[in-house]
C-alpha cells in the first residue's frame, strides 16, 4: 500500500518513535506522583519532551502544555480566553476542530463571529479581509496556518501584526504546518500555538501541544488532580499543571520525544521542500490527464505539500474507494472541513485530498498518477 495521507496522521512511524513507547510502557508509573524511581523516570521523559518543544518552537518551557490532540488545544485556547460580549474572527478555510467551538459558543449567546474570506492569489486582499472585520470589542483572531483541504497557507506573519497593532489576541491552528514551517512563540505575534503531535511531529496519535507566549494569560478548560498542591481546592495556577490535570500519555509523550529529534536533526525546511517536490511532480503531471481537476487554484505563493484533486463527476469517496483497491491511500470526502469546501464551491463533490509526507518518494507519485489516469479512463466508460 503506497499512503499518500499523511495530512490525517504520518505514516509509517520512525523506529525510534515506536521503541520509546514501548519502553515508557515498561516503566507504568505516573510522572510527578510519587517519590519512587519509576515515577521520576517517568517525569523526566515528560521534562524532556518539554524542553523539547520548548526549544523548537521557541517557548518558554512551562509554557508547553500537553494535550491528547490540535482539537483539544484549540478548544482550551479558544474557549479559555472568551469572555461574554466577545468578538472573532476566523478565516474562510477552517477545520471543524477551530470553527465548531467558536460556533458553540455563539449558539450560547457568549460570543459573536465573522468569517474572512481568503484569497489564495492575494495574501494583501487576504490581510484587509481580516481587518475589515475587526470591532472594538474583538478578542481574537484564530485561523489555520495551511489549509487541511487545499494547502493553502495563510500570511499569519501579517494577520499577527495586525492582531500586535490592535490589542487582539491570535491563536494559530498548525495541525499541518508543524514539522514543515518554523515557528517563533515568544519572538513572533503568536498567543497561542495550537498542533497536532501524530501528524508532521511524526509522533503517535493521542499527542498534541498547546504553547503559549510568554506575555498571556489562559483560564483552565479542565480541572483536576495534578499532583501539586494537593490539599488546595482551587485548581492551581502555575504552569503547566493547570492545564494538565488527569495522568498524561506517557508512551505518547515519549515518542512525540522521538519525533520531534527527527524534525529537529533533518531540518522543516528540509521536509517541506521534498513534500512541496512531490506535490509539485504531481501537479504537472495531472494536467495532461483528461477529466482530472487539480484544484492548485487554492494555492499560494508559498507551497505546504497538499493537493486536492477530482475526476469528472465521480464524488471524491468513489474515486478514494477505488484507489485503495489499487493500493493508495488518499483522503476523499470532506475533510471536517465545511467552510473550505464552500469557498471552493466543492461541496457536491467533496475532493480527494493527497498529501505526501517525509517518508514518500517520486515513485510512490508516479504510482498514484498512473491510477488517476486508470480510474479517469475508467469513469468514461461508467
Amino acid at each position: 500500500m503506497i499512503y499518500l495521507d499523511n495530512a490525517a496522521t504520518s505514516f509509517p512511524k520512525p523506529k525510534s518513535v515506536l521503541s520509546a513507547m514501548y519502553r515508557a510502557s515498561l516503566y507504568s508509573a505516573n510522572p510527578g506522583r510519587g517519590g519512587h524511581r519509576l515515577s521520576a523516570r517517568a517525569g523526566e521523559i515528560v521534562y524532556n519532551t518539554r524542553e523539547k518543544a520548548a526549544e523548537l518552537f521557541h517557548a518558554d518551557i512551562e509554557r508547553v502544555i500537553f494535550t491528547k490532540n490540535c482539537t483539544e488545544s484549540l478548544n482550551t485556547a479558544i474557549k479559555g480566553c472568551l469572555k461574554q460580549g466577545d468578538h472573532v474572527i476566523i478565516s474562510s478555510l477552517e477545520h471543524n476542530s477551530l470553527l465548531r467551538p467558536v460556533q458553540k459558543l455563539s449558539e450560547r449567546g457568549i460570543i459573536t463571529y465573522d468569517v474572512a474570506n481568503v484569497v489564495p492569489e492575494s495574501d494583501e486582499q487576504t490581510v484587509l479581509n481580516f481587518q475589515s472585520l475587526i470591532k472594538p470589542n474583538t478578542k481574537l483572531i484564530a485561523c489555520c496556518h495551511v489549509s487541511n483541504v487545499f494547502g493553502t497557507v495563510l500570511p499569519i506573519a501579517r494577520i499577527g501584526e495586525i492582531c500586535r497593532k490592535n490589542g487582539i489576541l491570535f491563536a494559530v491552528d498548525a495541525a499541518q504546518s508543524a514539522g514543515t514551517f518554523g515557528y517563533d512563540v515568544n519572538g513572533g505575534n503568536i498567543d497561542f500555538l495550537c498542533m497536532p503531535g501524530h501528524k508532521g511531529l511524526l509522533g503517535p496519535m493521542g499527542t498534541g501541544l498547546l504553547i503559549l507566549n510568554r506575555n498571556v494569560q489562559l483560564d483552565s478548560f479542565i480541572e483536576g488532580g495534578t499532583g501539586s498542591l494537593s490539599l488546595e481546592t482551587s485548581q492551581p495556577e502555575i504552569l503547566p499543571d493547570k492545564f494538565e490535570s488527569g495522568t498524561v500519555n506517557l508512551p505518547g509523550i515519549a515518542g512525540l520525544y522521538e519525533g520531534m529529534k527527527i524534525i529537529e536533526n533533518v531540518g522543516c525546511e528540509n521536509i517541506l521542500e521534498k513534500e512541496n517536490r512531490l506535490t509539485e511532480y504531481l501537479t504537472v503531471n495531472l494536467k495532461n490527464i483528461d477529466g482530472v481537476t487539480a484544484y492548485d487554484n487554492m494555492h499560494t505563493a508559498s507551497p505546504s505539500g497538499v493537493l486536492s484533486l477530482n475526476i469528472g463527476n465521480l464524488h471524491s469517496e468513489q474515486i478514494g474507494e477505488r484507489l485503495d483497491s489499487l493500493q493508495v491511500a488518499c483522503r476523499a470526502g470532506y475533510h471536517c472541513s465545511a467552510l473550505a469546501h464552500k469557498s471552493a464551491l466543492t461541496e457536491e463533490q467533496g475532493t480527494v485530498r493527497v498529501s505526501p509526507g517525509f517518508f514518500n518518494g517520486i515513485p510512490d507519485i508516479k504510482k498514484l498518477i498512473y491510477c488517476i489516469n486508470k480510474i479517469a479512463k475508467e469513469s468514461k466508460i461508467w
